[in-house]
């Protein structure tokens, strides 16, 4: 599995318009519904629920929220860089400004934790974060993300 095949390049944005969790889940829904046909209440809520359980900010300025559906056939991604990091309950309680969204179906898990995986060995190389926090050009993003070549890849 490589990330373009779950992202898609109008799926990857730069914000400077967030300013809490709250706020940027909802955006993430919005984008969900916009890009992916989704519905951004149901998106939203299960966001929600799932930082309920403890927060997927991981670390280092980075969170990975993912949530799963009945209604959905494939895992796909989102990708936010934001220009000003928010508090993300991130568990070295440090504020997140690279958000990577999975939202993956129901009955899919071996496939929602193939891209979880992905995901977290992409977002874990400091160069490529590194990378992703010196472009605003959301083609630029795409780009970082999606040519990472991983010999380690799910």
């Amino acid at each position: 599995m490589e990330l373009k095949e779950i992202l898609d390049v109008k799926a990857v944005r730069y914000t400077s318009s967030v300013s809490s969790k709250k706020r940027l889940l909802q955006d993430i829904a919005e984008q969900a519904n916009a890009v992916y046909g989704l519905n951004a209440i149901e998106v939203f809520s299960a966001l929600q629920e799932r930082e309920a359980l403890g927060s997927t900010g991981v670390g280092r300025g980075i969170a990975i929220p993912h949530a799963r559906f009945e209604s959905m056939s494939k895992v796909v991604g989102m990708f936010t860089r934001l220009e000003k990091p928010v508090d993300f309950d991130s568990v070295d309680h440090q504020p997140v400004d690279l958000v990577f969204t999975l939202l993956a179906p129901a009955a899919e898990g071996a496939e929602h934790l193939k891209a979880l995986a992905l995901v977290s060995r992409t977002l874990r190389d400091r160069d490529v974060c590194a990378k992703l926090r010196a472009n605003e050009s959301e083609q630029t993003l795409y780009t970082v993300l999606t040519e990472v070549k991983a010999p380690w890849a799910a």
